[in-house]
């Protein structure tokens, strides 16, 4: 059994689950059993891959007159500067990871302020896994959009706009009833939910129910452009969520971080002893 040779170690026996034994020979594996197999190998010997990412807030649309006269619609997103706020690792934390946090809050309980003591109060935090994470990335560096490059091809996660309670027509695109020959009220109705006998109804029957407010990614987007002065990125295309929804950024390549600047520490205040040691010396003259 061949398949079944790739998937063991040296020294070790194939497992013949799922093998249908026939008269003096094997038959091959039935279907079910070589999907799981095969997905087991692949999630086996999966790699990641080197990844770079960023938060942003989602601004506006817009468009770019390129080179050759072609116009394309760009989103344009404030990424940016991010601060990492914790190297995890995977003895102490259970996975390799990189956390990163992005606008500032003024509303943070107690465990929050802990944890980003010594660091500005952020509003968002979220975990990015690269491959391989350097000596540069440390506690307190700044991602900023120069990590990125005009032509980078990313994807973009967020949060879709939220529609309300909505109709099947609305929300599953049905076609809806007739509008004539005696049909009423019943232009958008859902119609029948499937068989009655069982008493109850199946799970995933397309019904009316909230709409939006869902985890969207967006693959393939490219960047047009970056303005590292104002720290925004142009995307082309469009991106899920609303105006000042968060977004995150991710791509291939290598994550780039910016050594935060050192405060500028004030000078000691001088002791009382010193300020009257250093005082001149005062002569009373004598009374009259």
């Amino acid at each position: 059994m061949p398949f079944a040779k790739t998937l063991t170690g040296p020294g070790r026996k194939a497992d013949t689950l799922g093998v249908r034994k026939t008269k003096g020979r094997e038959a091959a594996p039935s279907r079910p059993i070589v999907v799981k197999r095969l997905l087991a190998f692949c999630l086996k010997h999966k790699s990641r891959i080197d990844m770079k990412a960023i938060l942003g807030k989602k601004m506006m649309m817009s468009q770019v007159f390129r080179d050759d006269g072609t116009v394309w619609p760009v989103t344009k997103v404030a990424a940016g500067p991010c601060v990492i706020t914790q190297v995890k690792t995977k003895e102490k934390d259970g996975v390799a990871a990189v956390q990163i946090g992005f606008a500032s809050s003024r509303n943070l309980a107690k465990p929050q302020l802990g944890h980003l003591k010594g660091l500005a109060p952020m509003r968002f935090l979220r975990d990015i896994q690269p491959e391989k994470i350097g000596e540069n990335i440390t506690r307190g560096a700044i991602i900023t959009v120069k990590t990125f490059a005009p032509g980078d091809m990313v994807e973009v996660i967020g949060t879709s706009k939220g529609k309300g309670f909505a109709g099947v027509v609305k929300r599953h695109h049905f076609a809806g009833g007739p509008a004539s020959h005696g049909h009423k009220d019943n232009l958008r109705a859902p119609g029948a939910i499937g068989a009655g006998g069982v008493q109850r109804v199946f799970k995933g029957v397309r019904m009316a129910g909230r709409m939006g407010g869902e985890r969207v990614t967006i693959k393939n987007l490219e960047v047009v452009a970056i303005d590292a002065e104002k720290n925004e990125l142009l995307l082309k295309g469009a991106v899920p969520g609303a105006f000042g929804s968060l977004l995150i950024i991710k791509g291939p390549g290598e994550l780039q971080v910016e050594v935060a600047p050192q405060a500028e520490t004030a000078p000691e205040a001088a002791s009382a002893e010193e300020v009257v040691s250093a005082a001149p010396e005062q002569t009373v003259p004598p009374s009259v």
